[in-house]
């Protein structure tokens, strides 16, 4: 089952909406602040412009020490010192006011201009903002400086204001998006653990059904009824074939034993022997052809899940490799066996295991030329164990990989040899019942590569 931390998660419909809405929603935030950032700044210059021109236009009207004493109490009442003033002699030295110069490139010409910065007689430093400069009716230079500072504080609480609003909309849509997600994604693995028992074949599975039923459970029920259809025409089907194959075995048997007692019958000089001894292997052949139909369905049945134990990997095939090795021998082949120490157990039946194991090996026995080699090996696969089965015969093309578990299926590469095509049907039934992968590919040096895939933790 996939954690809920998997980065897939991220690709569901609800993060996609809530990714869209994101974007949505901070590109209208951002052209929001924009325009309100664009409107407020000009609104402000237009509310210097116009301040300064006041002062300038107040403060004209006064002359000698009144001027002197005006400008002096306009400073103490201004709170936020927003405005800075200097009076200047014509040569321009500092007569009064906390400015120390006239800043550079100003013109006298009574309206605001913006200045790099300024100098006060503290000290301090501004370093720019809007300025505008008249000659007194006295003959001296007025000045008054606006700091820009002061306006840009409006400007940042606008912006503060806004981040709150975007990160107060945004957080709880994230929160609210990780609490409405959890259900669904909880559903959905329910779902997807449902539909892998249905692919490993376990036809009585349906996919599970909540009690409010939403679109999810809609489209469950829809997929359950199509299951239940399916299920009802795979059993009519596999009974057919069953009864049929169970019924051909009682005249079959009779037919053989008819055929033996008149072959028993015949001395070995008569010319009916030998069409007797055809007849008799082909008996032989139908009856073991409808033995191993009867033992696929009986696999795919899935009744025999209850005898799953802990099977030890390492003695399973070291009883595999000593069974065969003599075989391997006779035909001057190469049966190595490898069994990496990490490898844990499997959970299954270790009869059927065998059997499924030994139906590869003895595949691989039939299709090795001599002098051939074929491994048997055990590896950790990320917590799984596999079994390979490698050998360096003529392989299997791409093209019957896919079709070489269906029953009767004989690839091209089988040839005249013996079989009749249920040995990885076989395989593949046992792997099913046991929850485990079968695999087909090629060697990395030619030859075929079958591999079985346990479940993690040995578990199907």
């Amino acid at each position: 089952m996939s954690s809920t931390r998997n980065p897939d998660h991220w690709r569901s419909s609800s993060s996609r909406l809530l990714g869209l809405y994101c974007i949505l929603f901070v590109a209208w935030s951002s052209l929001l602040l924009g325009v309100m950032y664009w409107r407020i700044s000009d609104y402000l210059s237009d509310l210097t412009e116009s301040g300064l021109q006041q002062r300038a236009h107040l403060f004209m009207s006064f002359d000698g020490p009144a001027l002197d004493e005006a400008l002096r109490d306009s400073q103490r009442f201004d709170l936020h010192q927003v405005y800075t003033y200097g009076l200047f002699d014509k040569a321009g030295m500092p007569m009064a006011g906390p400015l120390t110069a006239i800043p550079e490139g100003l013109p006298l010409d009574g309206n605001s201009h913006a200045v790099d910065g300024w100098t006060l007689a503290d000290g301090r430093h501004d370093n720019g903002g809007s300025a505008l400069g008249v000659v007194t009716r006295d003959g001296r230079t007025l000045v008054f400086v606006r700091q820009n500072g002061k306006l840009m504080a409006v400007n940042s609480i606008i912006l503060d204001a806004l981040l709150w609003g975007v990160s107060l909309t945004v957080i709880p849509g994230l929160v609210g998006w990780h609490l409405l997600r959890r259900r669904p994604l909880k559903r959905i693995q329910q779902i997807e653990a449902a539909t892998n028992r249905i692919v490993a074949g376990d036809l009585g599975q349906r996919l599970p059904v909540s009690s409010r039923r939403d679109e999810i459970d809609r489209l469950s029920s829809i997929v359950n009824a199509m299951l239940e259809r399916i299920e009802q025409l795979m059993t009519e089907v596999k009974g057919v074939c069953d009864s049929i194959a169970h019924d051909l075995r009682t005249p079959l048997t009779r037919l053989r034993a008819h055929l033996y007692r008149m072959r028993v019958g015949l001395d070995e000089r008569d010319p009916h022997a030998d069409p007797l001894d055809k007849a008799l292997a082909e008996t032989d052949m139908l009856m073991a052809r409808f033995a191993a139909l009867l033992r696929v369905s009986e696999l795919e049945s899935h009744q025999r899940r209850s005898a799953f134990d802990a099977v030890d990997v390492t003695e399973l095939l070291q009883e595999l490799h000593q069974f065969y090795l003599p075989l391997a021998e006779e035909k001057q082949q190469l049966l190595e066996l490898q069994v990496d120490p990490k490898v844990g157990p499997l959970r299954g039946d270790r009869e059927l295991l065998f059997e499924a194991l030994a139906n590869l090996l003895s595949n691989a026995l039939q299709f090795t030329p001599a002098h051939g080699r074929i491994l048997l090996r055990a590896v950790d696969d990320h917590g799984a164990p596999r079994i390979d089965v490698i050998d360096n015969g003529p392989g299997i093309p791409p093209q019957d990989r896919t079709l070489i578990y269906q029953r009767f299926f004989r690839g091209s590469s089988a040839g005249q040899g013996p079989g009749f095509g249920l040995g990885l049907s076989i395989v593949a039934a046992i792997a099913g019942l046991h929850g485990f992968r079968v695999r087909a590919g090629s060697a990395p040096g030619g030859g075929a590569w079958m591999s079985i895939r346990g479940a993690t933790d040995g578990l199907p």
